[in-house]
């Protein structure tokens, strides 16, 4: 027994010496590359004519002559973008390898250094927002990819505003959010059930969310029409309902979904009355709480492109909520009264238009994949500009993430999970396709990037690749 128990204890410190060698480090001359999956991105624009159309551009009334064209300069920060970095300075870890970078992304010259990269940023600014949004379309239409509709055959097309933290800093346009930090407040526009980004702008922190949403809500449904050829269906939140906005969607034939404010002269207690008197659709969900669900119409007046003033009947869907005691029991002295109420042209069912209405807040996602899967928060410059170029580059890095997502699920190959996934978090393919590393070796007048054994999405990465090189 004594012997027994000291073989045992020999045992414990024998596994436990085994479990804590250290690791020896060497450096090696293979070339190694963790961000193998700029090569998917290179291929991806590298069937564009954007880059062409960049480098021939002229900036300041006059063209540069650089050996670093500005083509180039936009495709190495779109590759920084899609590894999830906005600072000009990571631009230096390419310096390592630059043959590999300038390969993968389809450079001819050199990798522009952290600070040509910032100069030049500077000096394109917000010229080239119509080349990059249809550089966007285009890549769609390489690809042959539309986004996808709802079960009604409607393809979404989501409008909303999202707060950007700059605060503590001094950059151009900062200023208070409704959110009641400092910084920008950009509106994004999405379209179909994958929350494609089809359009963006960088507005001023303190700028109401109703400004100058007519002109980029014109330029949004344009470019909804060019990426789909279905009808749209546009769902915009209660800082956009303005009569304005509704004649646009009225003159141009889309479907929409706006929420309803209620009007100067309207009160919650005054809808109560009225639903009591005439509503038949009453539910009560528990006991203290009563909804009731129905539809209105209203005249509104607007003027079209022309300057004509028309006037519609539109439908009113309403959801009004009354609670006499909260969900633990506790009568209420004062009844609470909630009113929602939603502009629409639909024929569809009250349920399915305060459902499809819900459904818009899933760009909340979309905008928090943008913000910190890719860090495109904290926008790099001090230049109100400058910043928007980098938004406006966004459009073009976080579609191509997207596209890769999408069609990683298509690959029967790819690592299975636990529940059905209608689509992959930017997050997912940054860490899993675009940081996938690579072995690359020169044979035979070859370059060649190999993927290792134990990488469980080298498949999925080689039909991706397979999907957009052939393409």
């Amino acid at each position: 027994m004594f012997f027994a128990r000291h073989i045992v204890k020999y045992k414990y410190y024998y596994m436990r010496w085994i479990l804590m060698k250290k690791l020896v480090i060497e450096f090696s001359n293979e070339r190694l590359i963790t961000p193998s999956g700029l090569s998917l991105v290179g291929q991806m624009l590298g069937k564009s004519s954007f880059i062409k159309k960049c480098n021939n551009m002229k900036v300041d009334g006059k063209r540069f002559q650089c050996q670093i064209k500005n083509g180039y300069i936009l495709l190495s920060y779109i590759g920084l973008l899609c590894q999830g970095k906005t600072s000009y300075d990571a631009i230096n870890e390419m310096s390592d390898d630059p043959e590999y970078y300038r390969l993968a992304l389809g450079i001819t010259r050199a990798i522009p250094s952290a600070e040509t990269l910032r100069r030049r940023m500077d000096d394109i600014g917000s010229s080239l927002r119509e080349e990059v949004l249809n550089a966007n379309v285009d890549m769609f239409h390489t690809f042959n990819v539309q986004p996808s509709a709802l079960e009604s055959g409607l393809v979404p097309l989501d409008l909303d505003v999202t707060p950007m933290d700059n605060s503590k800093t001094h950059k151009e346009g900062v200023a208070h959010t409704y959110k009641c930090f400092d910084g920008y407040a950009p509106m994004m526009a999405y379209i179909g059930t994958e929350g494609f980004l089809a359009n963006t702008e960088l507005r001023e922190g303190s700028q109401h969310c109703q400004c100058n949403t007519p002109a980029f809500l014109k330029q949004t449904l344009q470019l909804g029409h060019q990426l789909t050829d279905r009808q749209l269906l546009v769902r915009m939140d209660a800082g956009n309902d303005a009569a304005e906005n509704l004649g646009i969607l009225i003159e141009d034939g889309s479907w929409f979904i706006v929420k309803r404010n209620l009007r100067r002269g309207e009160s919650k207690e005054d809808w109560i009355r009225t639903v009591k008197e005439c509503c038949k659709d009453i539910r009560n969900p528990r006991d203290g709480k009563t909804v009731y669900i129905g539809s209105s119409w209203k005249d509104v007046a607007y003027t079209d492109s022309e300057g004509v003033s028309k006037t519609i009947t539109m439908r009113i869907v309403y959801e009004v909520i009354e609670r006499t005691t909260d969900k633990n029991g506790q009568f209420l002295l004062v009844p609470d009264i909630e009113c929602n109420t939603i502009w629409t042209n639909l024929g569809w069912s009250d349920d399915d238009i305060i459902n499809g209405y819900h459904a818009h807040g899933e760009c909340e996602q979309f905008h928090s994949e943008i913000k910190t899967d890719m860090d495109v928060e904290r926008l790099p410059s001090g230049k109100f500009d400058t910043n928007e170029l980098v938004l406006e580059l966004t459009v073009l890095a976080y579609n191509i993430l997207r596209l890769i997502g999408q069609e990683s699920l298509k690959s029967k190959r790819a690592p299975k999970t636990k529940h059905p996934v209608k689509r992959r978090r930017i997050r997912t393919v940054t860490g899993n396709l675009i940081q996938i590393a690579g072995h690359v070796t020169t044979h035979g007048r070859r370059i060649i990037l190999a993927i290792g054994c134990s990488n469980v999405w080298r498949h999925a990465f080689m039909d991706v690749y397979n999907r957009f090189a052939l393409a």
